[in-house]
């Protein structure tokens, strides 16, 4: 029931969720008041809400605000153990020819290389289904090694967690894996966004943890061009997309998991 509600109850939370709260609340108000004028301002707060979650700034923002808490290490140990959290692949189903990678699966492809540079000298795969969700035929983990052994990367190399079903489950149960193979330091990769999480519930565990984020979504360049936009690029920007809508979703899931997380006492 809590993986239910981790899921659900922040959908509310979101751009999206609370305007649709405010639209369901000004029809059924509207149709208790005779004066509907002075419901009015529901419909303005949906108007800011769309203006400020769509626009190009705002979600830039607020994305780099938690992208940049963690940058690229300069250097990293070698022969390390590498913790792989899933969340950036999809499984082998039809028409799929294979398993394939979504707009996180950077973070899978940046662990081949850290093999490939010498640095991985092991990879603890950590992603599980969720109980009630039938959309997937494998596991994240699964899915990930799949992908690894497809771009060269030694059978024997891998390991597999593939019970957890959220973030904290992820720390929890491969600190189980790593504690009996006498593991105190690791390399964590996720997306940047999911990094800050992530880091408090391994070191919450008991471990060293170095970041390696991937999948960055603002970079210096586009930070760069954000504050010096043609008229063109100003235009474009202040029209609300969907995109940007989604990405303010993601950055508010992270912060909002790490209050929650905070909250119930994961992080001590």
């Amino acid at each position: 029931m809590f993986v239910f509600l981790s899921k659900f109850l922040p959908l509310w939370f979101y751009p999206l969720g609370v305007i649709w709260l405010l639209l369901i609340a000004y029809f059924i108000l509207v149709r208790k008041h005779t004066q509907g004028k002075r419901l009015h301002w529901i419909i303005l707060l949906v108007i800011v809400i769309i203006f400020l979650g769509g626009n190009k700034w705002v979600p830039a923002i607020l994305s780099r605000s938690i992208e940049w808490r963690y940058l690229p290490p300069q250097t990293l140990p070698t022969n390390s153990m590498v913790v792989l959290l899933g969340g950036g692949t999809e499984s082998h189903q039809y028409p799929r020819q294979m398993t394939e990678i979504n707009g996180a699966g950077d973070r899978v492809l940046y662990t081949a290389r850290l093999y490939q540079q010498g640095i991985a000298e092991k990879i603890l795969l950590s992603g599980g289904n969720i109980e009630w969700s039938g959309s997937r035929t494998t596991t994240p983990a699964e899915d990930m090694a799949d992908i690894l052994l497809m771009i060269g990367v030694p059978e024997d190399v891998l390991l597999m967690q593939d019970q957890s079903q959220n973030t904290a489950e992820d720390a929890r149960y491969s600190a189980d894996i790593l504690r009996g193979m006498d593991v105190e330091e690791i390399i964590l990769v996720t997306s940047a966004s999911h990094m800050h999480r992530s880091v408090a519930l391994f070191e919450n565990e008991g471990f060293s943890v170095i970041p390696a984020p991937a999948d960055y979504s603002i970079t210096q360049e586009s930070w760069y061009s954000l504050w010096h936009p043609t008229f063109q690029d100003v235009l474009i920007g202040l029209v609300p997309n969907a995109n940007n809508l989604a990405s303010i979703n993601y950055v508010l899931k992270e912060y909002l998991g790490y209050f929650v997380y905070s909250v119930l006492g994961d992080f001590h």
